[in-house]
């Protein structure tokens, strides 16, 4: 279980956003708790504060108030454990990276948690598995394609074995069999109990696996409610959703956004 309690986050200078309290509110006092299992879509445009909010889930960022527990535990006070059960895919995999090759990659957060060898070799067959990377340990990152490095940094994040799996955006820049591939493996951690929670500007491809999806504008929550109930007021907030989605309750179509 992830607990957020009115956190917000600033960052320094002045400008638009800046509210009581000096510099630029990117989250302003969210509440918000995410059951174990849960697939959760954290939705928004541009700034509206989705990233900082969930890397509050795991001491990423540190909040200016309020507080951020995982599984009862306040994340600044464990920040390996929080690390361990929230694992986190950034927007851009090579910002993650720390070896040359798949194999190296994965195993490097589990040698950090001083597994034995077997335990780790372990860990890393089964994330490459379950991303349908197996037997590319050797392959050297840079030789992969956009599609296959965002599977790497998920099977990065799953070799850790977390509670939760964060996705900053993963379906940035991949064309249309990468999306598939990735959506899958999502659709299978969530069926293997892990929860998952995508944040994206763009819901096509996430809408139908989401429990719930989270709206956020100007660093608060507009929306939170399941997928069918929220659909109606995300295009408000520059958020894609998935053509056909949005009817009102006479059946009458309503054009998708397309910011």
């Amino acid at each position: 279980m992830i607990d957020v309690d009115g956190v917000t986050c600033r960052y320094g200078g002045t400008g638009a956003g800046e509210r009581d309290g000096g510099g630029v509110v990117a989250v302003d006092d969210v509440s918000l708790s995410v059951p174990d299992g849960e697939f959760l879509v954290v939705a928004g445009a541009n700034g509206s504060g989705k990233t900082t909010l969930v890397r509050t889930f795991n001491g990423l960022v540190e909040p200016d108030s309020g507080s951020v527990s995982v599984n009862g535990t306040p994340v600044g006070d464990d920040l390996v454990a929080a690390r361990t059960a929230v694992g986190m895919v950034f927007q851009e995999p090579r910002d993650q990276f720390v070896a040359a090759t798949v194999g190296a990659d994965v195993a490097f957060g589990p040698e950090n948690l001083g597994l034995s060898h077997a335990e780790i070799d372990r860990r890393v067959g089964a994330a490459l598995d379950a991303v349908n990377m197996g037997g590319r340990g050797d392959d050297r990152i840079a030789s992969l394609s956009g599609g296959e490095r965002e599977r790497v940094a998920i099977a990065g994040a799953l070799a850790m074995e977390p509670d939760h799996l964060v996705l900053d955006e993963p379906f940035t820049g991949l064309d249309e069999p990468a999306r598939r591939s990735v959506v899958d493996g999502l659709r299978e951690r969530h069926r293997a109990g892990t929860g998952v929670v995508v944040v994206t500007h763009d819901l096509r491809d996430v809408l139908g696996l989401a429990d719930r999806v989270v709206g956020l504008s100007d660093g608060r929550i507009a929306v939170d409610a399941p997928p069918d109930a929220a659909v109606a007021d995300l295009p408000g907030l520059d958020v894609r959703v998935p053509e056909g989605a949005l009817t009102d309750r006479g059946g009458d179509h309503v054009p998708a956004s397309d910011p």
